[in-house]
C-alpha cells in the first residue's frame, strides 16, 4: 500500500470556483484575481504575493488592536479549548462569560448592567429589537400581576387583560435614514438604505426612517441649534404619526457609519432622550463600530451623553479576532424578566461561547494595558488635522467625523456641493478609485450607499507615521481622480 502525497490547493482556483465573497460582484473574478490576505503586522497587512497594505479600515471597523497580538490572543484561546471548548449559555454558565459579562458591564456608562451575548452586530440589533417588543409584553404583564395581587384587589377581569396586552403591544422600531444595522431580516429591516432593502422585502414590519444627522447638505445659513431643533422636530413627529403606542425601540448610531461619519448636532441625544422618556420608548445606542474606543472614548455613548436603555455591540468587543457581540441592557429593561414566570425567549447557540469570550477578555485586556482608548483621545485631533489637508483638493467637499472614525464626501462642484450622479460614482468609485488604491496599497473603502465618501478608520494603534501615509496616497489617487473625471466628462470612454 502506498500513500499519496497530499495535493498543494491552488488557492485562487479554489477561491474563484467555491468561495463566495460577501458584498461582492463575483463576476468581476472570473478572470481575475481574487485578493488573498495572508499576514497581518501592525497597521499592515500583506497578501500572498508579498505585497504590503496599510489597513485604513481596520478590518471593517474592527480591528482595534491591529494585526500583531495574535500570538497572545492565540495563548488564551488555546488554554479555554483545553479547559472548557464549549458550553452553551442556555440555561447555564462558565467563567469565561460571566468575567466577560462583569468587564463589558464596569466598563459602560450608567446602570447598563445585563449583557446577553451573541455572534455578530446583526443578531445583536436583531436581538435588541426583539428584547424591545418582549420588554412591553413583560412589563405589562408584571403591572398586571401587582395590580391585582391579593393585596391589592380583585383578581384581573378579561377586560383588565385585555386592556393590559394592548398597552403592552410595542413592535415598531425608528432608524434613520441611510443607517446601517447589519443583514438579518430584523437588522435588515431597521437598516435606512433602501438599496439593500429592496431586494428582500417585504421586511418585518414596521420600521419609521427619520432625517439623520448629515449637515452637509442643509441650508448654509441654519445655525446647529436649528438643524437640532429640526431633526427633534421630525423625530417626534414620525412617533405622533406612528403612534408613540405602538413603538418600541428608537435605534441610532452614535456616529452613523453609512453616509459617511456623520456625527450629532449640539444637544441632539439629549433631546431624543426626552422624547423617548415622554412617549416611554426605549432608547437603543448601535455602538457595534462606536463602542470599544473607536472615538476616544469605551463607548460613544457616553461621550455624547446618549444615556440608553440598550447598547448593541460586536466588533471591537474582541478587535475581530472572534465572532462575537452584545446586547447590553439597563437594570430597568431587566427587571420585568426577573419575575419568576418570565423570559426573553431568545437565544444563540454560540452566544457567550467560552473560547470566544477568553479572546474578548484578553482583547480588553491588551487595550486596558497598551492604553489603547487613551491613544485615540490623545492623537484624534493630530489625525484630523492631518486629513484635513485634503480639503484643499477640488474633489474632497467635506471630511466629518471623530476619533478614528471619517470620511471624505467627494463632490463635483465644491461651491455648490454638486454630488456625482449615479454612472459618475460607478465610473469613479468602483472603476477608479477602490482598484487604485488598492493598487497603491491602502484599504478603505469607497461608498455611495448616500454620496459617495471615502471611509477611513484604521486600527487604534495608528500613529503619524500611518495618518501621513494615508493622506499622502489618498491626496495622489484623489487628484488623479479629479483629472480624470473633469477630462473625459465623468463617464467611461
Amino acid at each position: 500500500m502506498t500513500t499519496a502525497a497530499p495535493t498543494k490547493l491552488d488557492l485562487q482556483r479554489a477561491a474563484r470556483d467555491h468561495l463566495w465573497l460577501h458584498f461582492t460582484r463575483m463576476g468581476g473574478f472570473r478572470d481575475a484575481d481574487v485578493p488573498i490576505i495572508v499576514r497581518g503586522e501592525g497597521c499592515y497587512l500583506e497578501d500572498w504575493n508579498g505585497k504590503r497594505y496599510l489597513d485604513a479600515l481596520a478590518g471593517l471597523f474592527a480591528v482595534q488592536i491591529g494585526y500583531s497580538f495574535g500570538d497572545e490572543i492565540g495563548e488564551a484561546a488555546a488554554a479555554q479549548l483545553r479547559e472548557l471548548p464549549f458550553y452553551t449559555n442556555w440555561s447555564y454558565a462558565h467563567p469565561r462569560a460571566i468575567e466577560l459579562a462583569h468587564e463589558v458591564a464596569s466598563l459602560t456608562p450608567g446602570d447598563l448592567n445585563r449583557v446577553f451575548f451573541v455572534s455578530g452586530g446583526s443578531e445583536a440589533v436583531e436581538s435588541a429589537w426583539k428584547l424591545a417588543r418582549q420588554y412591553y409584553a413583560a412589563s405589562g404583564e408584571r403591572r398586571l400581576n401587582v395590580a391585582f395581587a391579593p393585596t391589592g384587589g380583585d383578581a384581573p377581569t378579561r377586560v383588565d387583560e385585555a386592556f393590559a396586552a394592548q398597552n403592552a403591544r410595542r413592535w415598531k422600531a425608528v432608524a434613520h435614514r441611510l443607517a446601517y444595522h447589519g443583514t438579518t431580516m430584523g437588522a435588515l429591516s431597521i437598516n435606512g438604505i433602501p438599496a439593500l432593502r429592496a431586494p428582500f422585502e417585504p421586511l418585518v414590519p414596521d420600521v419609521i426612517h427619520v432625517r439623520n444627522t448629515n449637515r452637509y447638505h442643509r441650508p448654509p445659513e441654519e445655525t446647529e441649534e436649528e438643524f437640532t431643533a429640526f431633526l427633534l422636530d421630525d423625530l417626534d413627529a414620525a412617533i405622533q404619526q406612528a403612534g408613540p403606542e405602538t413603538v418600541a425601540m428608537v435605534i441610532f448610531e452614535p456616529v452613523q457609519n453609512a453616509g459617511g461619519s456623520f456625527t450629532p448636532p449640539v444637544g441632539y441625544f439629549r433631546g431624543v432622550r426626552e422624547i423617548c422618556d415622554r412617549y416611554e420608548i426605549l432608547l437603543c445606542a448601535d455602538e457595534v463600530i462606536t463602542g470599544f474606543g473607536r472615538l476616544g472614548a469605551w463607548f460613544a455613548s457616553e461621550l455624547y451623553d446618549i444615556r440608553p436603555d440598550l447598547i448593541t455591540c460586536a466588533k471591537g468587543m474582541s478587535s475581530a479576532h472572534a465572532a462575537i457581540g452584545a446586547v447590553i441592557a439597563t437594570d430597568r429593561v431587566m427587571e420585568p424578566f426577573m419575575e419568576s414566570r418570565s423570559m426573553y425567549a431568545h437565544g444563540i447557540t454560540f452566544g457567550g461561547h467560552p473560547v470566544q469570550a477568553a479572546i474578548a477578555l484578553k482583547n480588553i485586556e491588551i487595550m486596558k494595558r497598551e492604553r489603547i482608548v487613551e491613544h485615540v483621545a490623545e492623537t484624534q485631533d493630530d489625525f484630523r488635522r492631518t486629513l484635513s489637508q485634503l480639503l484643499d483638493l477640488d474633489i474632497v467637499g467635506d471630511l466629518r467625523g471623530t476619533g478614528f472614525f471619517y470620511a471624505l464626501e467627494l463632490v463635483k462642484d465644491k461651491e455648490t456641493r454638486e454630488t456625482f450622479d449615479e454612472g459618475e460614482c460607478e465610473t469613479l468609485l468602483r472603476d477608479f478609485l477602490s482598484p487604485r488604491l488598492f493598487e497603491r496599497g491602502l484599504i478603505c473603502r469607497a461608498d455611495d450607499r448616500g454620496d459617495p465618501v471615502l471611509q477611513i478608520s484604521p486600527p487604534l494603534i495608528a500613529t503619524q507615521r500611518e495618518f501621513d501615509e494615508i493622506v499622502s496616497i489618498l491626496g495622489e489617487v484623489l487628484t488623479e481622480a479629479w483629472t480624470r473625471m473633469t477630462t473625459n466628462g465623468g463617464r467611461k470612454g
